[in-house]
């Protein structure tokens, strides 16, 4: 699988900044077959988005605001789905390197689904991110909430017939003291709440250089295996600047079987 991302922005002085961007995402190909079992036509899957973007500072320069619209194809074989989405925000920042962002993504329509008479709705979500750089010490720190509308974010794995690895159940037959109930409502609630956050940490080396490390607590546990838990949720990378390139590159681990490389380079006019 592949995933492209292209995107070019221009400062419009006191009017702000526009961009235009293009993603890729390139599922590969796959091998046909029916319901039945039978050998049929290979075929190919992917998802498009283009998208233009645009920001601006308020009049007191410690608040910004950002909408950006997209227009999204799907094609999986002889399927096909395309829509129109909003992102928009707004972040606030002071002089003490604290900054706190409040985004909704996915605010739109699909205009054509997959199936004629299944409509779909897009993977909205509302997030409330918060960063602050520690003072006299090279690192920053971040937490995301996301899905910030909707408390239970609970999944059971169709693989995961034992229950090991979903939410914490409710007080069983065998567990069933009040102080037993009080733990499995407390532990439920508490993977339901960390299932929310996404943290992170930057380790600046200088300020051309700096290390990136997060973890997604949602996505390791839905990525579980039964029989092998592995690092799921964790993401890494690095990044360099001089002069007016850039190189970043990270890395996150998926699932057990599966992992992200992400080069990114920008240019500076």
């Amino acid at each position: 699988m592949n995933l492209t991302n292209v995107a070019y922005a221009h400062d419009l002085k006191k009017a702000g900044t526009a961009a235009l961007s293009l993603q890729a995402f390139n599922y590969g190909s796959f091998v046909g077959y029916d319901e039945l079992g039978q050998k049929g036509a290979d075929f190919k899957a992917s998802d498009y988005s283009i998208n233009l973007h645009f920001a601006r500072p308020m009049a007191d320069s410690m608040f910004n605001i950002g909408v950006s619209l997209k227009t999204i194809l799907s094609q999986y074989q002889i399927y096909n789905s395309y829509g129109t989405a909003l992102d928009f925000g707004v972040t606030y920042h002071n002089k003490k390197n604290f900054v706190v962002s409040l985004v909704a993504k996915n605010v739109g329509f699909i205009w054509k689904s997959y199936w004629k008479d299944e409509p779909e709705a897009l993977p909205n979500t509302v997030q409330l991110g918060f960063s602050k750089k520690i003072y006299k010490a090279p690192f920053k720190l971040s937490v995301v909430y996301d899905q910030l509308l909707k408390w239970d974010l609970k999944y059971i794995s169709p693989i995961d017939t034992a229950g090991k690895f979903s939410s914490i159940n409710s007080s069983s037959a065998e567990d069933s003291t009040d102080f037993a109930r009080f733990g499995n409502r407390f532990g439920s609630r508490a993977d339901n709440l960390l299932r929310h956050m996404i943290l992170g940490t930057e380790i600046i080396i200088t300020k051309n250089f700096w290390l990136t490390i997060g973890y997604n607590y949602r996505r390791q546990r839905e990525m579980t295996l039964p029989e092998r838990r592995g690092a799921n949720g964790l993401s890494f990378g690095f990044g360099i600047r001089i002069r007016r390139f850039g190189f970043a590159y990270s890395f996150a681990k998926m699932a057990f079987p599966g992992n992200s490389n992400l080069l990114g380079l920008t240019f500076a006019w």
